[in-house]
């Protein structure tokens, strides 16, 4: 006896659900929650050029983040970032020490040369230009502006750019400080803007987004 494959036959139920969905309701929030059902909602990567390569990941603070408590941030993004990239776009990733200790022996963090330097195919530049954990003295919400660019380092050129908004989490409502130490607070939100950087480089599920406010709560 011939077998039918169910795969079908359900994508096309889900199909025809989603379009009633919309010609009754009219609403974005039940389409997206069918969609959710179905499985339709990866977002691909905006540049797949990372993929099975060997890739530098290198964050570089602006000048004045330099002497603040959070001089050590791009560092801790770097890293997070790394191995996001190594999970998702499965590629080789230069061990952040690496990166680090060529730093310390050099004057120039040109991220070329330090991609071409460190035997990469890929580098991933990452210029944090603003990073703070507070708001006030009483709340904590992380604000991050950062600048990204990939080069290839056989070329030398630039292959990848953007500059997107500026990241704000909790997106809605800052912690009282009371709730959560600082250190704590500062590595979630180090978390939270490496996956939104790395996830330019692999599909991802943009759900993670409605998840905003509630990761706070843990």
């Amino acid at each position: 006896m011939d077998r039918v494959n169910p795969r079908p036959t359900r994508r096309l139920a889900m199909l025809a659900l989603v379009t009633a969905i919309v010609a009754t309701a009219g609403c974005a929030g039940p389409m997206l929650t069918a969609m959710y059902l179905a499985g339709g909602m990866d977002t691909p990567a905006e540049f797949k050029g990372l993929h099975k390569k060997k890739v530098v990941v290198v964050c570089r603070p602006m000048v004045q983040l330099k002497y603040t408590s959070d001089m050590n941030a791009s560092k801790l993004i770097g890293r997070e970032v790394g191995k996001l990239l190594e999970k998702y776009a499965r590629s080789s990733v230069v061990d952040q020490d690496k990166v680090a200790e060529w730093l310390d022996n050099n004057t120039s963090d040109d991220c070329l040369q330090i991609g071409r330097a460190l035997g990469a195919e890929m580098v991933v530049g990452i210029d944090l230009l603003d990073f703070n954990i507070r708001q006030g003295q009483t709340l904590y919400q992380g604000k991050a502006t950062y600048e990204l660019k990939v080069y290839d380092c056989k070329s030398g050129q630039v292959v990848f750019e953007k500059t997107p908004d500026p990241s704000v989490w909790p997106p809605n409502t800052g912690i009282p400080a009371s709730e959560r130490q600082e250190s704590q607070f500062r590595r979630q939100f180090v978390g939270v803007l490496a996956e939104e950087i790395a996830r330019h480089f692999y599909s991802h599920d943009p759900r993670v987004n409605f998840a905003g406010d509630a990761a706070t709560m843990e």
